[in-house]
């Protein structure tokens, strides 16, 4: 029964998607009080109180308390990482939050709503694997093939899937490829499009390069591809619709992609229906080549000519208010509340 179902949503944490996080939080926590779980919302970096005795647990789950209510929403510009950073002087002695371990293991499961690094590359998963916590999302081992867009390109062009050309650079290695201009370029982990610039001349290759190694110690850099952007969110190895995103202005980057009227959605997107097809197939693809499991959602460009390029692969996709996976579920049919249950079903079975 799910009214004595006790699920922990994890948000927050010190990824340059802190923002984006605590937001798909608020709305996965609520959407399950509303469902009637017994939830609780927890940042896994800042946590709640250390040295909790079971008693004290169990009436977290009991009590009826808004805990969304302290939580803050995403402005247009990068979360101040180091500000968080100064909340917990012990944070480089253990990433998880006072009591956070010790709710998750006394809840039934936990729905991750992490995003970017320490949520979506493996490690917590790992850990999750080792204390018998069951959580939403896929498995540590895919968590980091996805994590690193280097590995995922050789992993989808092994597998048949087209990705746009490029090349994977290290800070201080000497460049022996060129990418012709323009170009993307964008850091090897990041995501949400930080990190992430287009180039098309010398002096904005270098200064993309040098934004992006702010973000990860290896960057891609890869062919500019001109055409239309779409994304096709797949649950238990099964395609959603299609839906396309034209961002009003720029290029689909943080700012388009979670403020409120920066960029047009439609879903289910206007393509011939052998394009639809072709791109779910390539979604399904993508999600059996990097052994994921659960739900993810794969993103796509696709040029003038109608050649499609899987760009990559997303473990946990983002449940806020502008998000592509819950749009797309509403189109068959599943209000955001049902994909929230469909998804934690989905973990627990």
């Amino acid at each position: 029964m799910k009214d004595h179902m006790k699920i922990v949503v994890l948000a927050g944490g010190i990824s340059t998607e802190r923002d984006v996080s605590l937001s798909s939080g608020t709305m996965i926590y609520r959407a399950l009080k509303k469902k009637g779980y017994r939830a609780v919302l927890l940042d896994v970096y800042l946590g709640y109180e250390a040295n909790l005795t079971e008693a004290d647990i169990e009436k977290l789950f009991q009590e009826e308390r808004d805990w969304a209510k302290a939580l803050g929403t995403i402005t247009d510009k990068n979360p101040d990482i180091d500000q968080i950073k100064r909340m917990r002087p012990d944070g480089d002695k253990n990433f998880f939050g006072p009591g956070v371990l010790a709710i998750c293991q006394a809840a039934d499961g936990v729905f991750m709503a992490l995003h970017g690094e320490n949520g979506e590359n493996g490690k917590i998963q790992a850990c999750f694997d080792l204390l018998g916590i069951r959580y939403t999302g896929t498995d540590y081992v895919s968590s980091a093939l996805a994590m690193d867009k280097g590995i995922s390109k050789e992993l989808f062009t092994y597998h048949g899937i087209p990705v746009p050309c490029g090349i994977r650079l290290r800070k201080e290695e000497k460049q022996e490829e060129q990418v012709p201009f323009p170009c993307i370029v964008k850091a090897c982990c990041g995501g949400s499009s930080v990190g992430v610039s287009i180039a098309w001349s010398e002096k904005e290759y270098e200064g993309a390069l040098q934004e992006a190694f702010r973000y990860d110690n290896e960057v891609i850099v890869e062919q500019y591809i001109e055409g239309r952007e779409f994304s096709v969110g797949v649950m238990d190895g099964k395609a959603l619709p299609v839906i396309e995103i034209a961002p009003l202005q720029g290029f689909y980057d943080y700012k388009n992609k979670y403020q409120a009227g920066s960029t047009i959605e439609t879903c289910p997107a206007e393509l011939p229906e052998d394009k639809t097809k072709e791109m779910q197939g390539y979604a399904e693809k993508a999600f059996a080549a990097l052994r994921l499991k659960n739900y993810a959602r794969m993103d796509f460009m696709m040029n003038g000519q109608g050649e499609i390029f899987c760009l990559e692969a997303n473990t946990l996709p983002g449940m806020t208010p502008t998000s592509l996976l819950p749009q797309e579920a509403a189109a068959q049919g599943m209000d955001f509340g049902e994909l929230c249950e469909k998804i934690l079903a989905l973990a627990l079975s």
